[in-house]
């Protein structure tokens, strides 16, 4: 009897509590792809984030179809992915559910501190920290109903890979 195979993952969170890296640490521990959900954003949302205006639900709606389309596509073709997706709304987490009704929702926690020195240390393409704010108000926390698991990305990176591992065998 083999293992379950791993459901797609969406590693989610703010900005700038590390889901590309730890999507990219995950994808080296489980073996499967990793894809920034950033790369999907048309170009248009990524102008208007650059400007610092942020994203509204229209604008959110044809990436988080695209995104939800790519977990659906890996899962079905027996590679399940791992993206990175800020995914603060329940609503999103929705329609990302309705392509993929497995995906497991990786919540990157933490406190508004570590993130702003975090933010503030680098350069982001289209994400300048006035915008954090938004992202903390914006933010539902996950359902009991939903797949998860919660992680507190002020651990070290190969210990947090550690932590959602242990979780994910469950």
């Amino acid at each position: 009897m083999g293992h379950e195979p791993l459901p797609p993952l969406v590693v989610m969170g703010v900005s700038g509590c590390g889901k590309s890296t730890m999507g990219t640490l995950l994808s080296d521990r489980l073996g499967l792809p990793f894809q920034d959900g950033d790369d999907l954003h048309p170009a248009a949302n990524k102008t208007k984030m650059g400007a610092g205006i942020p994203l509204d639900d229209n604008d959110r709606r044809p990436w988080l179809e695209e995104i939800g389309r790519s977990l659906r596509q890996s899962q079905d073709a027996g590679e399940p992915l791992i993206i990175a997706c800020s995914a603060l709304k329940r609503s999103y987490r929705d329609l990302l559910r309705q392509h993929a009704p497995d995906v497991v929702f990786v919540h990157l926690t933490g406190d508004r501190e570590t993130l702003l020195a975090r933010m503030n240390a680098r350069d982001h393409e289209f994400m300048p920290s006035s915008l954090l704010d938004s992202q903390l108000g914006t933010l539902e926390p996950l359902a009991s109903d939903e797949k998860h698991v919660l992680a507190d990305f002020s651990l070290a990176p190969p210990l947090l890979v550690d932590a959602i591992c242990g979780q994910l065998q469950h």
